[in-house]
């Protein structure tokens, strides 16, 4: 593998699982840009993946070592997103299959090192940091996350969002125990709010444009309005990631998202602006589960390690993200299924 970061991925080999995710298939994508000899693990026959023809795509289930084993025979670098998730309504109503990504990333890690992989790139979360420092801040001071915050190993600093955040924290410290026994290079990428092109309607982001697609109105928001994430564009996801698997080796966490959060009423408003659907009224929803009230990210590791930080503003990546919206759904079946979309990832 070569060092210099333009020749890092030319003819390196990649597994990456998860790949027909919403982040995972741009990764993906990304990847064979770059010259990558790529491999994408598929769990289902309905995820669809682009360029199948540059790449090499198998199906099957993670959990099961075989098949695991077998998917990292060759490979030189694993990008490991397979996982069970979904936006705040799916978390809250599946504690089951997100506490079963525990058994999934065990599997991978242990895999990859029996097959002697160069490094491993981890998809992580915002939601391994503990609850108690995601709260609105009194005093206007806005209180950006740092890695340092979340480690299973330091009181107070274990206290994840939810069975999938401590699933999260939980494949964080797997990830390091592989590395400290084993010398698995490895890195761990907090993803912070991914939304865009793709993403479905679990997620705030494509709720809320589903919505005004169907010019819901009066137009449901969870929560009070006031509950703030740090929104960041799925290509500056996907970026930071493979600086990240360039970079970092010691299987240290690094945030990937955007600094500064945005109100979900102020979200709502941008929507309006951009599909010029402006709702006679707003229904502010309390009984439905909406996470941490307030959630920003610390990037001073990012900025200094990678040398990297999100590019696309909110604007642009929203009118991205309404243009394929709007584009590839009908206004009927989104009416007629909204309900369970806002919970189920399908």
């Amino acid at each position: 593998m070569e060092n210099e970061t333009n020749n890092f991925w030319k003819d390196t080999r990649v597994l990456v699982t998860g790949a027909g995710s919403f982040i995972g298939s741009r990764l993906v994508n990304e990847l064979v840009a770059r010259g990558a000899r790529v491999r994408a693990v598929i769990h289902s026959t309905s995820e669809r993946i682009e360029n199948l023809r540059q790449i090499d795509c198998t199906k099957g289930d993670l959990r099961d070592r075989d098949f695991a084993q077998m998917a990292m025979n060759g490979i030189q670098v694993v990008f490991h997103l397979a996982a069970y998730h979904g936006g705040r309504g799916f978390i809250n109503t599946h504690p089951a299959d997100c506490s079963s990504n525990l058994v999934i990333d065990g599997i991978v890690f242990a895999a990859a090192a029996q097959a002697h992989v160069e490094r491993v790139c981890f998809a992580s979360s915002a939601c391994v940091y503990p609850q108690t420092l995601q709260e609105m801040p009194k005093d206007g001071q806005i209180i950006y996350l740092k890695e340092e915050w979340a480690d299973p190993f330091v009181q107070g600093r274990a206290a994840a969002d939810r069975e999938y955040g401590w699933a999260k924290l939980m494949g964080e410290m797997t990830l390091r125990a592989y590395r400290n026994q084993y010398g698995l290079k490895s890195v761990a990428c907090r993803l912070f709010n991914a939304y865009g092109e793709g993403e479905n309607e679990t997620h705030a982001v494509i709720a809320l444009i589903a919505k005004a697609f169907i010019r819901m109105d009066p137009y449901e928001i969870w929560g009070d309005g006031q509950q703030a994430r740090n929104f960041t564009y799925v290509g500056d996801i996907v970026e930071g990631m493979i600086h990240a698997a360039e970079k970092i080796d010691d299987a240290s966490a690094v945030n990937i998202g955007v600094a500064e959060p945005v109100k979900i009423i102020d979200l709502a408003k941008l929507i309006f602006k951009q599909t010029g659907f402006t709702p006679k009224a707003i229904a502010f929803n309390a009984a439905q589960p909406v996470g941490v009230s307030y959630r920003a990210a610390d990037l001073t590791r990012a900025r200094q390690l990678l040398n990297w930080e999100p590019g696309t503003t909110l604007e642009e990546g929203m009118q991205r993200t309404i243009r394929w919206y709007f584009a590839n759904h009908k206004v009927e079946q989104v009416k007629a299924r909204l309900g369970a979309l806002l919970m189920e990832r399908a």
